[in-house]
């Protein structure tokens, strides 16, 4: 028999409606990001993209631009389908998931995310 989410978890949030804040929203982000191994591809990928976007800038090789989405994407779906095993939020919170790379990883440096992830 399988067990229902606790009342109120992050999981038993999604299934019961869309979220209305991104702060409803960031727990279950994070609960998508258990595995260490996926949060690091996500911060690799993330800084990536920072890294080749500020490159394209500055040198005006702005064909690079065409990499942040492969650079950025691509290292979150490995860490997604290899490690994490489960379908990443982007799919069905695209706009909400994206702002959580970015919080997860500001979270990550300031070392804050340990406190935040679900225990």
């Amino acid at each position: 028999m399988s067990q229902s989410p606790e009342p109120h978890s992050p999981e038993q949030q999604s299934l019961e409606q869309p979220f209305r804040s991104f702060a409803e929203f960031y727990p279950y982000y994070l609960s998508e990001h258990s595995d260490r191994v996926c949060r690091s591809l996500h911060y690799i990928g993330s800084s990536a993209v920072l890294f080749c976007l500020a490159y394209s800038l500055l040198s005006g090789q702005y064909v690079w631009l065409w990499a942040l989405p492969v650079l950025g994407y691509g290292m979150a779906w490995i860490g997604h389908f290899f490690f994490e095993h489960n379908k990443p939020a982007t799919f069905k919170y695209p706009l909400w998931s994206f702002m959580g790379d970015w919080v997860m990883l500001k979270d990550f440096l300031t070392g804050q995310i340990g406190h935040k992830l679900p225990k």
